[in-house]
């Protein structure tokens, strides 16, 4: 089946964890469950790993085990007010690489649309990308369940055969294997669900034209 769409992630995929902020975002995340339930910040931060490691994000454990205490609208708010321009700026290098993928180009997020939007203005790269799945469009079902990727492709009309995704977390790529997505690891080693890896994002590119030669669509941008 022909290549239609690149699912790109957002955070710490199209730009380096280096810069630090997913770790402000991660403060915040703390601040937030010491505030609304009433946690030393020790125990917040211990709460909060604890909900990664069982649920795969934050907000899934709170949705788990605090529905009844959970407003999702004031902690996405609350989580992803950061000052993005401090941390982000236009990236040419990251442009030119994108402009050279002739697919749909696509970010899955579990943060909200303001915030993947706000960082993809700061890269420079906003006008690339035809849409934003973000946590809202996936009815607040997050990676790595398997019900966000099986609504990303609804909504974007594709089979998994037809996508690409490339992730920072092994651990998001699992599922998109399982529907038949051809899986890009950024940063890590290869492992099961992980089709190929790269350590830069600017690598994804040629390794995307690559296989657009081997299925014989050519490497023409859009």
């Amino acid at each position: 089946m022909p290549f239609t769409h690149a699912v790109f992630d957002l955070d710490e995929t199209l730009y380096p964890t280096e810069v630090g902020l997913m770790q402000d975002v991660g403060r915040r995340i703390t601040e937030w469950l010491q505030r609304h339930l009433g946690l030393e910040a020790t125990e917040a931060s211990r709460i909060r790993e604890l909900y990664v490691r069982l649920y795969g994000t934050t907000l899934g454990g709170l949705l788990a085990e605090h529905s009844d205490r959970v407003d999702v609208e004031d902690y996405l708010a609350f989580v992803h007010d950061v000052p993005v321009e401090d941390y982000l700026r236009p990236d040419p290098a990251l442009r030119a690489m994108l402009e050279t993928i002739p697919l749909r180009r696509v970010v899955f997020t579990n943060s909200t649309s303001e915030h993947a939007l706000r960082v993809l203005n700061a890269l420079g790269i906003a006008d690339l990308f035809e849409r934003i799945v973000d946590i809202r469009a996936l009815n607040f079902i997050h990676k790595p369940r398997l019900e966000a990727y099986q609504r990303l492709l609804t909504l974007l009309g594709a089979r998994g055969p037809a996508c690409i995704l490339v992730d920072d977390r092994p651990v998001n790529l699992q599922p998109a294997k399982r529907l038949g997505m051809t899986t890009i690891l950024l940063n890590g080693p290869s492992q099961d669900g992980v089709d190929f890896t790269v350590g830069s994002i600017l690598e994804v590119g040629p390794l995307v034209r690559q296989l657009l030669r081997r299925d014989g669509l050519g490497t023409t941008a859009e």
